[in-house]
């Protein structure tokens, strides 16, 4: 996984509430381990439908999804989040996730930004007009009208996403103070106490 700072480009204007995972990718697609091909599933209910978003060519090779609150709800399935990246989704955009969805979503790189309710509005008003760039250094979304809406983020996820680090990286960067801290305990014997009378 790259580091991001930014990611420019198109964004789906989906702008659906309360999408839960079941809708992402049904579960008939969930009997691989692997990430790759699960783009191909991604929304499948809905792109059957004719003249559904995700199948315009404006939009083809987005990398922002812009979407309802509380997106990402029902079940834990990490699948969701793999099914996004595949497609090529980089960042979703939304009032607000579900909170295991979002952690999923930091845990692949995946960026889940949240703003206000007016904030989407606006930008599902003019994604069909230009592109949108989302900066993690300056914490902003911005649109080619000129839209900026600021953001915020758990400042350690951001440092994780923007160096392409993740838990276990961030552990290690304390490999020093855990070997410190493991010569000193690890092998010291523990005397027991007499027994009580």
């Amino acid at each position: 996984m790259a580091g991001i700072v930014r990611i420019a480009g198109r964004a789906i204007p989906f702008g659906r509430a309360n999408v839960d995972t079941d809708l992402i990718i049904p579960a008939a697609h969930l009997k691989t381990v692997s990430r790759l091909g699960l783009g191909r599933y991604a929304f499948e209910p809905l792109r059957r439908e004719a003249g559904n978003v995700f199948d315009e060519p404006e939009f083809s090779g987005a990398p922002i999804l812009i979407a309802g609150a509380n997106f990402g709800c029902g079940s834990s399935r990490e699948h969701a989040v793999w099914a996004l990246c595949d497609l090529g989704i980089q960042a979703v955009i939304a009032p607000s996730f579900s909170d295991i969805f979002a952690a999923n979503a930091f845990r692949n790189g995946l960026v889940t930004v949240v703003l206000p309710p007016e904030a989407i509005d606006r930008l599902l008003a003019v994604a069909g007009q230009g592109r949108f760039l989302i900066d993690l250094e300056t914490m902003e979304v911005s649109s080619a009208h000129g839209d900026r809406f600021d953001f915020e983020l758990d400042p350690s996820r951001r440092e994780s996403l923007m160096t392409a680090g993740d838990e276990i990286g961030l552990t290690l960067t304390h490999d020093a103070e855990i070997a410190a801290y493991e010569a000193g305990s690890v092998f010291r014997t523990w005397a027991m106490p007499p027994p009580s009378a």
